[in-house]
């Protein structure tokens, strides 16, 4: 089958409203967080399927954009699905920089005050100066396991971390590490991980606790600098559940 005839089959499964059009929810495969909504025509479709970035149709103009084509914000596209009534697509990308016109990570940045809602991670600037010692990072905002569940914080704390790669704010600690790059976070993450053996060696839990918590949150910063999600660790820890060990030493 050509992929001519493919389209044309995934075509027929969508149901496209009046004029054409079919909204389009852009995702970021690695933190999961929802970037932007735009439409897509079945040209755009098209397009992005050959050549793997997002195209959308702009109600606005008439005209077809290829996302990012200007701002160098592109977003290669990771996998494409269409949801149960074939009225939504679902585009999960990898996001070059902010994916909002307005420079900000995602188009979702208005919040909504809902009665009972969980705690999340405050959205000011809480972490340390560009020198990165002695301040507070995001890891360490508080958020009470009884307010909502006992591992969000870890996907909270992703979005933050995916916010600050793609907009580097000024003064921001995280902005710090991923301009220095991949070695500057390497070494960060074989310091507090001594750090963490020394509280631990000193049987001091509150030490251990901070210490700990900057492990994680460095490690978590060298996961989207390699652009590998929360998701895929979790995935392979929960993979081994069960599974007999192995003898390395053999």
């Amino acid at each position: 089958m050509s992929n001519l005839e493919q389209l044309a089959q995934l075509a027929a499964k969508i149901k496209w409203d009046s004029n054409g059009l079919v909204p389009a929810i852009v995702q970021d495969a690695v933190s999961k967080e929802v970037l932007m909504m735009a439409y897509m025509n079945e040209e755009s479709l098209r397009l992005s399927i050959e050549s793997g970035d997002t195209w959308f149709w702009s109600r606005s103009r008439s005209e077809l954009w290829h996302k990012g084509a200007t701002s160098g914000h592109t977003q290669r596209i990771r996998s494409m699905s269409y949801d149960c009534d074939g009225d939504t697509l679902l585009v999960k990308v990898e996001q070059q920089g902010p994916a909002c016109h307005t420079g900000r990570y995602s188009c979702f940045f208005h919040p909504i005050q809902v009665e009972g809602a969980a705690g999340t991670l405050p959205k000011s600037e809480s972490d340390s100066s560009a020198t990165g010692e002695g301040a507070s990072h995001e890891s360490q905002s508080q958020v009470s396991p009884s307010q909502s569940d006992r591992y969000s914080v870890l996907g909270t704390l992703e979005t933050v971390i995916a916010e600050r790669y793609a907009e580097r704010p000024e003064g921001s600690y995280t902005t710090y590490l991923f301009e220095k790059g991949v070695d500057k976070i390497l070494k960060k993450v074989g310091e507090e991980a001594s750090e963490v053996i020394i509280a631990a060696k000193n049987q001091d839990n509150d030490e251990l606790r901070s210490e700990a918590s900057d492990l994680l949150f460095h490690l978590m910063v060298l996961m989207r600098e390699r652009g590998l999600p929360l998701d895929d660790v979790l995935r392979e820890l929960g993979g081994r559940h069960g599974k007999p060990t192995t003898n390395k030493m053999r």
